[in-house]
């Protein structure tokens, strides 16, 4: 057990014949329980103060403790959300062309039907001016005849050509 002041200030020696000046080891043994109550007294603060510091450390440690395991959390967070938009991105992407070649395919799909109708529709006009040409000429060639007598004569001979063509037919069948 360690030595207190009280134990030096009660301490007591004993006395002899030619022994130490009493006074002197008084005063001297006060200095020494000022001296001790002083170093006990500076040992306590410092001693307070390595707890606070102690404490700070701690508190500290465990900040950067949970700081790091903040950052790594964040980290992982971000890295998923990275991830996470990356696989959304190819989705749109991938969405986007299969979009790109539906719209593709229907526009060519329509550019061959409205083709294929120009062509047709093309043709009936040719078709029509063809006929509406025969027709016109015919009725120029009806205006340019002499008269009545002229178109009887006309349709006479194609009435005996359908004869002609009949008779042939019929033989041809017997």
């Amino acid at each position: 057990m360690p030595l207190t002041p009280l134990d030096i200030h009660n301490k007591e020696f004993g006395r002899k014949l030619r022994g130490y000046d009493e006074d002197e080891v008084n005063e001297f043994l006060d200095q020494v329980i000022k001296d001790y109550e002083a170093i006990i007294r500076e040992n306590k603060e410092l001693h307070n103060q390595l707890m606070t510091v102690q404490e700070k450390l701690d508190h500290f440690a465990n900040i950067e403790e949970t700081l790091s395991k903040t950052i790594i959390v964040a980290q992982e967070a971000a890295d998923e959300v990275k991830n996470n938009a990356k696989k959304e991105a190819q989705l749109i992407i991938k969405e986007a062309e299969k979009n790109a070649d539906r719209i593709i395919n229907e526009s060519l799909n329509k550019s061959r039907k409205i083709t294929l109708e120009v062509e047709e529709l093309k043709k009936q006009a040719s078709i029509y001016r063809a006929r509406f040409r025969t027709l016109v000429e015919a009725q120029l060639d009806l205006l340019n005849q002499d008269g009545w007598e002229a178109l009887e004569h006309r349709e006479r001979e194609k009435e005996r050509e359908r004869d002609r063509e009949r008779d042939r037919e019929l033989r041809e069948m017997y």
